[in-house]
């Protein structure tokens, strides 16, 4: 077996699955799974949000040098689909019902697999928002309300992710024009009976639940570097949002308006 081309495929499938939002403990087992079908003694895989740290290595005389690689992952999302369909090709890799360039080959069409239409998302968040208005008690005209919000907050990010804006001014713009949207719309449409449930709802498509989740799930698995760093991470996301909805809050009362 090609051992470096086995060393890059397991990179190659950790860091995609890293970068999809996979917990570190998973992306961990995965690889080392995938390492151990080598005839190296020594297998090591740690990871972390931002790297992957992997070895190889034999006590024997005369065998192959150590093999070690580490990977910079900056890009992070949520996408559920890649992560399983990552893991099942690790499984029938690892149990022998593909070969190592049927597994390469997978991955390849796995990573340029396209993701869903603009138009999905933005539908997706329109309803996120008005579904989660309801939940928190609001009434239709609320939901209503919430939906233009969404909408509103669904076409920021288009064009943000278009021109490859930062995150996190992402977030903050984001909880920016949610809180303004609702404003407006509440206090000047007379749209809406509660404006605080309007913009709750609003803002959940920003929401880190996965983050806080993964992040929580990591520090019950020990791994207490990336389960911190996951709850920071979400923490400031979090505040960015709250900074943003809180701005359009204070510039409504600065000019007078009663919250």
């Amino acid at each position: 077996m090609n051992h470096k081309k086995l060393f890059q495929f397991a990179l190659d499938l950790g860091e995609l699955m890293l970068s999809s939002g996979a917990e570190t403990f998973r992306v961990e087992d995965t690889m080392f799974r995938i390492l151990s079908k080598s005839n190296y003694q020594y297998v090591e895989a740690f990871v972390t949000p931002t790297g992957i740290f992997t070895t190889m290595s034999s006590s024997t005389e005369n065998s192959e040098l150590p093999l070690s690689y580490i990977r910079r992952v900056s890009m992070r999302t949520n996408n559920m689909n890649k992560i399983v369909e990552a893991n099942q090709i690790s499984r029938l890799f690892c149990s022998d019902q593909i070969s190592l360039e049927e597994a390469v080959q997978a991955l390849e069409t796995l990573k340029h697999q396209k993701e869903y239409p603009d138009w999905q998302i933005i539908l997706a968040t329109t309803v996120t928002a008005s579904a989660f208005t309801l939940m928190f008690g609001g009434n239709l005209y609320d939901a209503m309300a919430a939906v233009i919000a969404g909408f509103c907050l669904a076409l920021a990010n288009y064009f943000l992710d278009k021109t490859k804006t930062s995150k996190f001014f992402q977030l903050l713009l984001g909880g920016f024009i949610v809180g303004f949207i609702s404003i407006f719309l509440n206090r000047f449409l007379h749209i809406g009976d509660n404006m605080d449930l309007i913009i709750i709802g609003g803002i959940m498509p920003l929401v880190p639940g996965v983050a806080i989740t993964t992040g929580i799930r990591d520090i019950i698995n020990g791994d207490l570097v990336s389960g911190v760093s996951r709850a920071a991470d979400a923490f400031i996301i979090a505040a960015l949002i709250a900074t943003g909805v809180g701005f359009a809050l204070k510039l409504y009362h600065l000019a007078g308006g009663l919250l």
